[in-house]
């Protein structure tokens, strides 16, 4: 790690600016190649929004799933983004992307300090679509001790306080269902023991958890990955400017007048626009609605400096964000927090409904989808507000956002007002401001059908998705569950975003566009300055960063080898 000096010129091979998975990917895969190159980051920690995000990353026919007899055409996951995205296909992206995603991973594999373990048991997120998957599709990096970054580890983000305990990250499968069910099986009681010591030594030793996983384990690893292979890492880099000669991306600008030179090229990863609040303005729907996940430094730097080197935003999506259902978190010292509600929705036993009180979306599909039906539901004069609603049973089985399951306590949740609690369905729905009589007559009505399994109006459990996101000893459908055990309990659930669809226009090699479709020499995109390569939807988990790894591999290799 160094900072450079004020007044100076360097020259690399390749300069990457951001250091998110799409960034890293690109950095790793190009000094593999052979290529000096250079990692500028605007903050003090690197990372980016990977490394708050669950880490899955979607990457179709990859090698994990191959060794485990998961064998597909392309045609498959091919035949299935098409009927997702509809007229917004994006057929030259979404074949590079198909035809690099399993090279991207084995290359990590055999080449870097990148491991991966296999979903193989996720599938797609519409089952009732053509060409849909079952399993396999999507990888997750394996768990990483950062003692192995030795000092670098003080440049790694750590990882979000709302969706970790005291900063311990939890993977989702069974790492999570041990947590679920410590309180009803001696095995996960003694394996979330030992992780909980662990991780309290680690705290008391070096001041943050080790033991890393979901997107923290990612960046640890590629982190790792550039060390090894002579990446040079500097952070609270501020690029000013690219620069050209004869139209060619040849460099940048640091704000102390430093020059870089760039042989084969800049890659920009600056992590979107989450908090650009111009752009937001043009291209979020309710902009002042959307809480976004991003981390603060996703202010659109990457796409204002790629436009000015000719560049354009490819918006013809069905959405600029990556919506998420999300609920403000109260911390004690004043300052307010944002949890993601990924697990809880599909569980058996919770509804979601509007200020009249009733449902409005089927709670158990895509976390995109929550958001999207909301903003259909509710009149734009209006604020777009959910409430996730359930009974004691389920607050203590499973958690309701921030508040965790037994044997947490939960009243401080209650008293801060994130959690409002009723003896009945009226004294909630008053609580909350919810209609009473609204919510009575949508309880009664889902407790009818849900005796017997059902869900009628929205067919809950009905996708190999949705019942992955249930709970299997609830029967006869893992994700319905009757609401009648008092106290009644809600958190309001508002609109939010795990980052940005909308970026620059870029071919299959992930070289920016010009306006004329012409490509701007010199200048490539990954991760969220890259526009998404699924047109707006949430197809699968790990749509992310499957894109950015994979776009970020793609740029890397382009810039090494020229290989087309």
């Amino acid at each position: 790690m160094s900072s450079g000096k004020a007044g100076s010129r360097e020259s690399f091979d390749l300069v990457v600016i951001g250091s998110g998975a799409g960034g890293l990917s690109a950095a790793v895969t190009a000094a593999v190649k052979g290529l000096r190159v250079l990692v500028l980051e605007k903050e003090p920690v690197m990372g980016g929004t990977s490394a708050w995000s669950g880490g899955w990353i979607f990457a179709p026919r990859n090698p994990v799933a191959v060794r485990a007899g998961i064998i597909e055409e392309i045609d498959a996951p091919r035949t299935y983004l098409k009927a997702v995205t509809g007229p917004y296909f994006k057929a030259e992206k979404v074949n590079a992307f198909l035809e690099a995603a399993p090279e991207m991973v084995a290359f990590y594999e055999t080449e870097t300090a990148v491991q991966f373990e296999g979903g193989l048991a996720i599938p797609d997120t519409y089952g009732h679509q053509p060409g849909a998957g079952t399993g396999g599709r999507s990888v997750i990096a394996a768990r990483f001790d950062a003692r192995e970054l030795g000092e670098t580890v003080a440049i790694l983000r750590k990882p979000m306080p709302e969706t970790t305990f005291k900063g311990m990250t939890i993977q989702a499968g069974p790492d999570l269902r041990a947590f679920m069910t410590m309180t009803r099986s001696p095995r996960s009681l003694a394996h979330v023991t030992r992780r909980v010591l662990r991780h309290f030594r680690d705290l008391a030793l070096h001041g943050r958890g080790m033991e890393l996983r979901n997107g923290a384990a990612l960046i640890g690893r590629l982190l790792k990955s550039a060390k090894d292979a002579g990446v040079e890492l500097r952070v609270s880099q501020s690029v000013t400017g690219l620069m050209s000669e004869g139209g060619r991306v040849t460099g940048l600008r640091l704000s102390d007048r430093q020059e870089i030179h760039a042989k084969r090229g800049v890659v920009l990863a600056c992590g979107g626009f989450g908090h650009d609040p111009v752009r937001r303005a043009q291209l979020f729907l309710r902009d002042a609605e959307n809480l976004t996940l991003a981390v603060p430094s996703a202010t659109g730097d990457g796409l204002r400096l790629g436009e000015a080197a000719g560049g354009v935003m490819d918006t013809e999506l069905a959405s600029a964000t990556a919506y998420c259902p999300v609920s403000r978190v109260p911390w004690r010292d004043g300052t307010t927090g944002t949890f993601p509600h990924i697990i809880d929705r599909g569980k058996p036993g919770l509804i979601g409904v509007l200020a009249d009180g009733r449902r409005f979306c089927n709670e158990g599909l895509g976390y995109h989808d929550y958001v999207t039906a909301l903003l259909d539901a509710v009149p734009e004069d209006t604020p777009a507000r959910s409430w996730l609603v359930c009974d004691h049973r389920f607050l203590r089985r499973y958690g309701l956002g921030i508040v965790r399951p037994t044997p947490v306590p939960f009243g401080g949740w209650i008293r801060s007002g994130y959690l409002k609690t009723g003896k009945t369905a009226t004294e909630l729905a008053l609580a909350c401001g919810i209609e009473p009589e609204g919510l009575e007559a949508t309880l009664a009505e889902w407790n009818r059908h849900a005796h017997l399994g059902k869900d009628p109006a929205f067919g809950r459990g009905s996708t190999p998705y949705m019942r992955l996101q249930g709970d299997p000893e609830q029967t006869p459908n893992p994700n319905v569950a009757p609401i009648e055990t008092a106290p009644f309990y809600a958190v309001e659930v508002v609109p939010g975003s795990f980052g940005t669809f909308a970026g620059l226009r870029t071919d299959g090699f992930a070289r920016v566009l010009d306006a004329a479709g012409a490509v701007v020499p010199g200048l490539y995109a990954a991760g969220t300055d890259n526009a998404n390569v699924f047109g707006g939807f949430y197809p699968a988990g790990g749509i992310n960063l499957g894109p950015a790894m994979t776009f970020g591999f793609i740029a890397g290799r382009h810039a090494a080898t020229g290989e087309h």
